[in-house]
């Protein structure tokens, strides 16, 4: 695994890991023109040129995507020594998730058991990847929550940010899981204002099978809400991930445009959705992809376009101003012009919240305790 005192990856590693996951010869999305390129960077790289392109594509989620494909055109090639850097980090990364993965599989049993709803949310978006924590998301009350956990799993909760008190969620560590499990408990949204969506979120869920085991996942409809909450309303940048799990969406035809419209339009959203939609397919054509076709409703909803993301600090940053304020002012106005008074409220407490979180991190260098 890449060695913490690494230094940062640049914006050439990111755009190097773009191109291997949306337009090489052996990516989903590849169509091979970025083929020369590719074999010329990927040939020369060194091991410290490596290991941060590989911290890169674990801190974006891609890592097995990425190392797979890094790993069969080594093999292409015939550099057994790169292609075995590339096999070390994917068993690492393998032997992580499988005992996540059994790890949520019996968290899910046990709420199941008990007969409290539960669905994973975020976390398996991204197979055969995995994110850094595990998102869960109950109809249970909190108190019920807080017992299963702790009676099943000896699992101790953590101390609760503003951001997460405001989103109603709980973060716990259990022994032998390395990963924090997050769980949301009756609301969704930074400040926990999407009550309506988290409402329906369980009835409309769908069996994932993964490893031999049965998940409950969100509707691809809710999916990508959720995506777009994280996203565009909350931390204000994109994974990788996001943008290689969502085009694969729209590539497959997976989405039901109508259905999604419908939702967004309710949760105050549908702007929002629609410029990630767009920013998505804008940033894969850009990356030597293919041109993703969407829905003239969506392109026409969108607020702005993959043009404004750029590249800072290991992920891909959207715009806050203007472009990401408007976006959180569209949805503030949506939810008074529904007279929804106590989701207004919290959602009135974000630019705030933010505002603290920001100046704590300048003081400090961290947000904890706030976002």
């Amino acid at each position: 695994m890449p060695e913490p005192s690494l230094p940062p990856p640049s914006s050439k590693s990111m755009l190097l890991l773009s191109h291997l996951l949306l337009s090489g010869p052996l990516s989903r999305f590849g169509s091979g023109e970025m083929t020369s390129l590719l074999d010329a960077e990927l040939l020369r790289l060194d091991r410290t040129t490596f290991d941060q392109l590989a911290a890169l594509a674990s801190s974006n989620h891609v890592l097995v995507r990425g190392m797979e494909i890094f790993r069969a055109m080594m093999l292409d090639a015939g550099d057994g020594v790169r292609a075995a850097w590339a096999e070390r980090a994917l068993a690492t990364e393998r032997a992580r998730i499988a005992t996540a993965v059994l790890f949520v599989a019996s968290i899910c049993a046990a709420f199941a058991e008990e007969r409290q709803g539960l669905a994973v949310i975020k976390s398996l978006d991204h197979w055969p990847d995995l994110g850094s924590d595990l998102d869960l998301y109950t109809s249970a009350s909190p108190a019920a929550v807080l017992d299963l956990m702790e009676r099943r799993f000896a699992a101790a909760f953590e101390h609760r940010s503003w951001g997460d008190r405001l989103a109603n969620k709980w973060n716990f560590r259990i022994t032998g899981l390395p990963e924090a499990v997050e769980i949301h408990v009756g609301r969704l949204g930074q400040t926990g204002e999407q009550t309506a969506l988290a409402s329906s979120l369980l009835a409309r869920t769908r069996q994932l099978r993964i490893a031999g085991l049965a998940f409950r996942v969100p509707a691809v409809s809710d999916r990508i809400m959720i995506s777009v909450l994280q996203r565009m309303y909350r931390h204000f940048y994109f994974r990788l991930c996001d943008i290689v799990d969502s085009a694969g969406l729209v590539e497959r035809d997976e989405i039901d445009y109508d259905d999604l419209e419908r939702c967004a339009r309710s949760a105050g959203i549908w702007p929002g959705v629609a410029t990630y939609l767009v920013i998505v397919c804008d940033y894969v054509k850009q990356h030597g992809g293919p041109a993703l076709a969407l829905p003239e409703a969506v392109t026409r909803a969108a607020r702005f376009g993959g043009r404004h993301i750029y590249y800072a600090r290991e992920f891909l940053r959207v715009p806050i101003l203007p472009q990401s304020a408007r976006l959180y002012g569209s949805q503030l106005g949506g939810v008074l012009r529904r007279r929804e008074l106590l989701s207004s409220a919290r959602l009135g407490l974000l630019p705030w919240l933010a505002t603290a979180a920001a100046i704590g991190y300048k003081l400090t260098g961290s947000d904890k305790g706030i976002w």
